[in-house]
């Protein structure tokens, strides 16, 4: 039997949204191109950029919580605008039963010992 997931991804602010390198590779790339309907090429020129860890990382915008986040990330609604067309990064995050943003949660309600703590007024964990 599979074990539940400990996060829900409609209650997050889109924290794994805001890491610095989100990694693209050429089977994501291939995704983006088919999703807007455009070049491998161009798609590579348009949404990503070289990475200090990685060869192709997404772009991103400003953000009012994380400084930056996914240029992807719609920054009112607080989710992904292509969901469909997500690299494999983002598919496959966190690749546990955890995710980081919920782990921090849950700290810090412990140690505020207030288990309704809410980091963010959008979240309705």
């Amino acid at each position: 039997m599979a074990k539940k997931n400990t996060y829900d991804c409609l209650n997050c602010p889109g924290f794994c949204c805001s890491y610095a390198q989100i990694p693209v590779n050429k089977r994501s790339l291939k995704r983006l191109a088919k999703y807007f309907g455009i070049s491998e090429e161009k798609a590579k020129k348009k949404y990503t950029k070289k990475g200090d860890d990685y060869a192709m990382i997404l772009r991103h915008q400003d953000d009012p919580y994380f400084n930056t986040i996914c240029q992807f990330f719609d920054t009112e609604k607080r989710h992904c605008t292509i969901y469909e067309g997500r690299p494999d990064a983002c598919h496959d995050y966190p690749g546990t039963r955890n995710c980081g943003y919920y782990d921090f949660l849950q700290i810090e309600r412990d140690r505020q010992d207030d288990p309704d703590m809410k980091i963010a007024a959008y979240c309705a964990d």
